[in-house]
């Protein structure tokens, strides 16, 4: 169906600078962004972490809208890049949960990301569970959560891109009701699909939040088998209605042994699937034991599960190769960790956790270790093809 395009956000300069000053620039405006978010990350910490979050937006909503936001923000570089036909203008996104509703999606969008993931949206309108569900657990840079896709339903979600000014790369998350049985959970599935279509770039379908009670079972057995089955056939549908064929990605948890692990790619292949985007929070929470919190229930992220998802990463590109791009999720609070997604097969990384413990200049930071990456690849594939000319 041909490439898909986001509108491009990031300007570039008629000169080519040096590679020293391509280096330099990018890491001196990263420290330069630093700086606000440390002085503002101690008055968030000292808030409940839900009305951290509602604090937060409020002002980058309106500091969007006065202009002033985009000031704030050092420009990332351009690192453009091909995953499931869709141009990206840079590998680094946003991962879903930090954004529900696709209510920030504009003020969002100036920090620099290449795409953005917004939800997890279900059918009808739901509560989550009840508060407090959300703890962090600085010693390990890391947030336990149980809201239990809270959220305000999957019109309220459409109207609010619809209203939104963003040109760019947009996957929208879908989940299921939690009062819909998981037996009938592929017909609310088929459902969120059908209403956000039109507007997403790639839609995700999201089986592993530890938070919806036996969300998990459709991770495996004949429940997966059936719920990708109908989101094939109703994309065969929408694909007829609007004429254009939307990509799609499947989140699965890092609780995962190999077998596991291997079954989902080979079903991803058969029911052609898009992306596997890897990974979700964990239950497990040996890497926060005896710290504050960590008996709470709900899905672990953070440093803790860098490990688990980079484990899952890898045994998915030894079963998958190339034939399907993998999305990396999960610990990643520096360069370093995304340019390790990376190496371990990711094409694309989405930030979460990190975000709220590093600030935006992270976006930046890991984009560029990626930049560098890819770069070197070509260099070598370059040195290769010239060595076997002049053989």
């Amino acid at each position: 169906m041909g490439t898909i395009r986001a509108g491009q956000r990031t300007g570039q300069s008629g000169h080519k600078p040096s590679v020293s000053a391509a280096v330099a620039q990018p890491f001196l405006q990263t420290r330069i962004m630093q700086f606000p978010y440390e002085w503002a990350r101690p008055l968030l910490f000292s808030m409940e972490p839900e009305e951290a979050h509602h604090f937060t937006f409020s002002w980058a909503d309106r500091l969007q809208r006065w202009g002033l936001l985009k000031r704030l923000v050092p420009t990332v570089t351009p690192n453009p890049i091909k995953v499931m036909g869709i141009e990206f203008p840079n590998p680094v996104g946003l991962s879903a949960g930090l954004d529900k509703n696709a209510e920030h999606i504009d003020a969002l969008s100036t920090l620099g990301f290449g795409f953005l993931e917004v939800g997890t949206v279900t059918p009808r309108a739901q509560p989550g569970n009840p508060q407090p569900r959300m703890f962090r657990l600085p010693e390990r840079q890391a947030i336990i959560n149980r809201l239990g896709f809270n959220n305000e339903g999957v019109d309220a979600l459409v109207k609010n891109v619809r209203r939104s000014q963003f040109v760019g790369v947009l996957g929208i998350n879908i989940g299921k009701n939690a009062s819909t049985p998981v037996e009938q959970a592929h017909e609310d599935y088929v459902k969120a699909l059908r209403e956000v279509y039109a507007l997403a770039t790639y839609v995700t379908v999201n089986i592993s939040s530890p938070n919806t009670k036996n969300l998990r079972d459709l991770q495996g057995g004949d429940s997966l088998d059936v719920l990708l089955a109908a989101l094939r056939d109703e994309r065969r549908r929408l694909i007829d209605e609007h004429g254009v064929r939307r990509p799609l990605a499947l989140k699965i948890a890092p609780d995962l042994d190999n077998d596991q692990i291997d079954s989902i790619a080979d079903r991803l292949m058969h029911y052609g699937f898009d992306a596997v985007i890897a990974t979700n929070t964990t239950i497990t929470r040996d890497a926060v034991k005896g710290l504050p919190h960590a008996e709470e229930t709900g899905g672990l992220s953070g440093t803790p599960v860098r490990e688990m998802s980079l484990k899952v990463i890898q045994r998915l590109h030894d079963r998958l190769g190339e034939d399907l791009p993998i999305i990396g999720v999960g610990g990643i609070m520096s360069g370093a960790d995304a340019r390790e997604k990376m190496d371990a097969g990711a094409k694309l990384v989405q930030l979460y956790t990190g975000l709220i413990y590093r600030g935006p200049a992270l976006i930046g930071e890991c984009n560029e270790a990626m930049r560098l990456t890819l770069r070197e690849i070509k260099m070598k594939h370059s040195k290769r093809a010239g060595s076997s000319v002049t053989e």
